[in-house]
Order: C-alpha cells, then sequence, then structure tokens
C-alpha cells in the first residue's frame, strides 16, 4: 500500500542509488510492495543511474529500503537513511517550499545525490537557517546542491556543518556564502516547481 501525500510527517527519509535503470525500476516495485511509504522521487539520473527517495515512519522506510536493497544485490552504489529528518527537507526537494525572507545566500554542491540531503538536514539542524532548494542531479551531470538562506551568521554556521558532512565523504564539489545577494537574483534563486510549469 502506498501512502498518499499529506498522510504522513515528513520526519524520515530513505535513499537508494543504483547502478542501472532496470534494477532501479524493481527495487522500487519491491519498496512499494513491502511497506506503507510515500514516494518523494523515483527517476534516472545522470549518468544512467537510478535513485529512490522515499518517506514515512521510521519501521516503514527501514522495511522498504531492506526490501529494495535485496530486490537486485551487487547494483547499490549509495544509501541514505534519516529518521529524525528536519521538516524542511522534503519540500526543498519537491522545490515546494515558499520562503519569504532574502538574507544571506549560501550554497553547497556536491558530487552526489546522498551528499546534499545530508548537508542540508545537517545545516537546518545547526542553525536557523531556510532551505528552499535542494536540487538532485537533474540535468547537472549528476550532481546535487542545497541553498539555506538566513543571517550572515546562521548562514555559516550552517555552511560549515554542511560543508564538514559533504567532505568528509569526499563528495564535496564547491561552496559558496554570498552575504548580499542583490535583489535582481531573487527570482531566480527562490524557483517553485510552479516557477518551472512542472506538474
Amino acid at each position: 500500500m502506498q501512502l498518499k501525500k499529506g498522510q504522513m510527517e515528513n520526519a524520515v527519509i530513505g535513499v537508494l542509488e543504483f547502478n542501472s535503470i532496470a534494477v532501479g525500476i524493481h527495487a522500487l516495485d519491491s519498496m512499494v510492495k513491502a511497506a506503507p511509504i510515500r514516494i518523494v522521487m523515483a527517476k534516472t539520473i545522470c549518468p544512467g543511474k537510478y535513485v529512490i527517495i522515499v518517506t514515512g515512519d521510521v519501521a516503514s522506510v527501514d522495511a522498504s529500503l531492506t526490501s529494495g536493497k535485496e530486490s537486485e544485490p551487487g547494483c547499490l552504489i549509495d544509501e541514505l537513511f534519516i529518521p529524525n529528518l528536519n521538516e524542511q527537507i522534503i519540500p526543498a526537494m519537491e522545490r515546494i517550499q515558499r520562503i519569504d525572507i532574502w538574507d544571506a545566500l549560501g550554497v553547497i554542491e556536491s558530487f552526489s545525490v546522498t551528499a546534499s540531503i545530508e548537508a542540508g538536514d545537517t545545516a537546518a539542524k545547526e542553525a536557523q537557517v531556510k532551505i528552499p532548494d535542494i536540487r538532485l542531479a537533474e540535468s547537472i551531470g549528476g550532481k546535487s546542491y542545497v541553498k539555506m538562506i538566513g543571517s550572515i551568521e546562521a548562514v555559516e554556521a550552517a555552511m560549515r556543518a554542511g560543508v564538514k558532512v559533504v567532505q568528509a565523504r569526499g563528495l564535496l564539489c564547491r561552496k559558496v556564502v554570498i552575504p548580499q545577494p542583490h535583489p535582481d537574483i531573487r527570482p531566480f534563486i527562490l524557483q517553485l516547481r510552479s516557477d518551472y510549469g512542472d506538474k
């Protein structure tokens, strides 16, 4: 049984990344059959990989991940399980997180889907920042990035925590902090899914 959007708290996340698209699709089916989870994302990413992101209660996500990993052994290249996820992270991935403030801006760019999710979660738990966007391997060569906005002190603290997580995995591409971003770039930084015409 698959739960619908809004039926649970987005407090848990599970991610599996496979080196085969066909295997990823098979794993996705196994995961949904194993437990009542919500699929946040399931898609092909560059270069020819497949990523699955699910949420639900702790036991369901754990069971779902186990089933997905066991469906096709040997093809899993990365995984992530966070049982106490910051509430901003899934809306940021779904690009539905509306942000009203415009203050200092931080961006962490990584070579992995899971690294940016973990960096965003760590950053949001470290300091009072807003996470407007976590972009995962969409036409960017398999890379990902997370944006954060807040006071310069909060952004710098959040960035240090998030960067440390990504660096520890050897997956940091670049990081940047902009203390006073120009207002003209705001519409390009805080785009929601609807701004792209996505469904």
